[in-house]
């Protein structure tokens, strides 16, 4: 389904390109409204046939590569069946203004890259708990994916413009890289929430999620030092465990807060737009990106030493 916002869009000649939404987001309030005292079972083979069928790369099991079960997938949609009434009028709400506000997010994204062709689709679901925005790499193509369920259980009615220009960011410079050691998500988060700082400057720690989970941001800041020892020494590792500390819930053994990786990467992207444009930053393969990222954390390392 196209969405009203980018079908009016397309109506205009002389409008700026806008991409097409596929809106999966809506239809799980008609699957849920039919299936009223059902059960679980013809629940799911509903939603599998009506809107699962229509996104099969992010909806099939196939992508987990045998380490979830139909059984489960089913079992997840039961949950979001059985929590759906708690939070269907802030979701149908979500599902209101996605369109309304996607473009006017596109609009001012556009004011420090006019650039941005927008012109990947994006897939707005109902994510089964997965995911409130980003890319996903699907059967070999890259997917840019909002899920409604998670923007309300994450987001609340928060101010979503940081949202969604960090998101857009993704979308802008979908970097390129042979291997992705810790230095590639940094650059790559850190990018992402820079930019949209500079585009909402009075941007609240819960608006940028730097409050996730709680006082990350003013955790990290407490033990900055050893925050920034600890992610010099692991710029270049590959170690799941490394890379869930700095960028997952689920945190590490270090002490220090968990997804911390995104604050500290905002710092790395404000150090290095000290020495280059967001312009040419953006613009920055992943080859070039290494130096400015290392040069950066070794910098603000210094800072914390004086």
């Amino acid at each position: 389904m196209l969405s009203a916002a980018a079908a009016a869009a397309a109506d205009k000649p002389d409008a700026p390109p806008m991409m097409q939404v596929h809106d999966l987001a809506s239809p799980f309030v008609d699957v849920w409204d039919r299936n009223v005292g059902k059960t679980d079972e013809e629940f799911s083979r509903d939603f599998k046939a009506t809107v699962g069928s229509r996104f099969p790369t992010f909806y099939g099991v196939a992508r987990y590569e045998g380490k979830k079960s139909e059984a489960q997938r089913d079992a997840e949609i039961a949950a979001a069946r059985a929590e759906f009434p708690k939070l269907r009028a802030a979701y149908e709400k979500k599902v209101a203004r996605f369109t309304q506000d996607l473009p006017l997010h596109i609009a001012s994204f556009r004011a420090l890259f006019p650039d941005y062709e927008a012109k990947s689709p994006l897939w707005f679901v109902h994510s089964l708990g997965e995911m409130d925005g980003g890319k996903r790499r699907l059967d070999g193509k890259l997917e840019f994916i909002f899920g409604a369920d998670l923007m309300v259980k994450i987001h609340g009615d928060n101010d979503e413009a940081f949202f969604f220009h960090h998101e857009l960011f993704h979308d802008y410079q979908p970097m390129q890289c042979q291997r992705w050691p810790v230095w590639t998500s940094l650059w790559q988060e850190g990018m992402a929430s820079y930019v949209a700082r500079q585009l909402n400057p009075d941007a609240t720690d819960d608006q940028m999620l730097m409050n996730l989970p709680a006082n990350m941001a003013q955790e990290t800041r407490r033990q900055l030092a050893r925050a920034l020892d600890d992610l010099h020494a692991k710029l270049d590792s590959t170690d799941q465990e490394a890379y869930n500390g700095l960028f997952l819930r689920k945190g590490d053994s270090t002490g220090l807060p968990a997804r911390r990786g995104y604050y500290l990467g905002m710092l790395v992207a404000e150090e290095a737009a000290k020495t280059m444009s967001l312009q040419q930053l953006a613009k920055l393969d992943c080859e070039a990106v290494r130096p400015v990222v290392v040069a950066a954390v070794e910098r603000l390392r210094g800072k914390q030493a004086r």
